[in-house]
């Protein structure tokens, strides 16, 4: 299977990128880099895809598993490197649950499983960088 992404310039330091889902994504720089800040930076968004990835697994889980979360989200702080290229060369994933009826082990198991065995998101983030994977529970 591929993926076939067209990224089209809207001028300045602006662009569209369009998704198999029918949405688009506008990318853009900061003004510190000559664009307006009118969209998402490219390497925060690859953040975005590696918490989106994972997120989508767990939350199919939490309704397989049919757990009782109140609230859920992911923190993704990366160290970039200072010497060009820039990259990321460490990555904290912190995986927050709320709720008054948190199952600890199957949302531990959730989150194990996800990035042991399905975010290809995450495979592909172990190939560049550190992983460090946090599960943190908050009880009502």
């Amino acid at each position: 299977m591929t993926n076939h992404i067209t990224t089209k310039w809207l001028g300045e330091m602006a662009f569209e990128s369009n998704n198999p889902s029918g949405h688009t994504v506008r990318i853009d720089a900061g003004e510190e880099s000559g664009g307006s800040a009118a969209g998402l930076r490219p390497k925060a968004l690859m953040l975005s895809s590696l918490a989106g990835c994972s997120g989508l697994d767990v939350a199919s889980l939490i309704k397989k598993m049919k757990l009782d979360v109140d609230d859920f989200k992911i923190e993704t702080i990366a160290n970039l490197t200072d010497e060009h290229p820039k990259h990321y060369d460490s990555v904290v994933v912190e995986y927050h649950f709320t709720g008054s009826n948190l199952n600890e082990g199957k949302l531990q198991k959730a989150v194990d499983l996800s990035v042991e065995k399905y975010c290809g998101v995450m495979e592909m983030f172990r190939k560049f960088a550190k992983l460090d994977i946090k599960t943190i529970f908050h009880h009502k």
